[in-house]
């Protein structure tokens, strides 16, 4: 099933006949059995504030010692809890993605305070943030995005880490000299560009830290691991998630 959705405006006979024309044409140009005859139908809808009541739905959840909330949410954490207050957005960025929540949950296990993280592909900053609440001393994030830079800035104030917390829009090129011996470096990122940077990042981290890759596809493993293999990598553990693969471990 494929739902969308038109304005009131925007309809009429005229828009309705052109759609199911086009799924006419989809059917035929991909000949796919499941697609002819396909059957659409028209719903009006009552009136409602959706850019807002989907807030309704929006469940407050829990991974490992973070508790993941939105803004608007009063919540009672346990004594043991650290409140992640997030603006939800897309799969990645909610932290109810696979990859995320492995490593979000790593992150609750394995962070014991005064780390420098490095967090490349950092998006939304979800990961970097976390670190932060968890007692890491500094992380520093970058992402081809540079959208995702001011979006991360906005996240980490809204818990309260922003001296903490440093992002950064662009790929590699934004690290300077100094930026190296990171205690953690993270990457939640599509497993073809861990393979082609895993020599970089191996370079940051520290001798004796650890590292974490993600968003690694089960079909990928194999040559995800020889890559990191061959950057010195030693892989410690491997988490799965549904599809989702991630690594965890230290320099060789």
């Amino acid at each position: 099933m494929v739902r969308a959705f038109l304005p009131s405006h925007a309809d009429g006979p005229e828009v309705r006949a052109e759609l199911e024309a086009g799924l006419a044409e989809l059917a035929e140009s991909t000949a796919a059995p499941e697609l002819a005859d396909m059957q659409v139908e028209w719903r009006e809808l009552p009136p409602e504030d959706y850019a807002n009541s989907w807030k309704k739905s929006w469940k407050p959840f829990r991974v490992g010692r973070l508790c993941l909330l939105p803004p608007w949410k009063d919540w009672t954490l346990q004594p043991s809890e650290i409140r992640l207050t997030i603006q939800p957005g897309g799969a990645f960025g909610s932290g109810r993605h696979a990859t995320t929540r492995t490593c979000l949950r790593a992150l609750s296990q394995r962070i014991v305070g005064g780390e420098r993280v490095l967090d490349a592909g950092s998006g939304s900053g979800v990961l970097s943030v976390a670190a932060a609440l968890l007692g890491a001393q500094s992380c520093l994030g970058f992402d081809v995005d540079t959208n995702a830079a001011y979006i991360a800035d906005e996240l980490a104030e809204d818990n309260g880490v922003e001296a903490r917390c440093e992002f950064r829009g662009g790929d590699f090129s934004v690290l300077h000299e100094d930026d190296s011996g990171f205690d953690v470096v993270l990457a939640n990122i599509y497993s073809d560009v861990i393979q082609a940077h895993a020599v970089q990042l191996a370079a940051r981290l520290a001798p004796d830290g650890w590292f974490m890759f993600s968003g690694c596809p089960d079909r990928h493993v194999p040559e995800t691991r020889a890559a990191m293999e061959a950057a010195g990598l030693v892989i410690d553990e491997l988490r799965s998630r549904g599809r989702w693969y991630t690594f965890l471990g230290h320099k060789g």
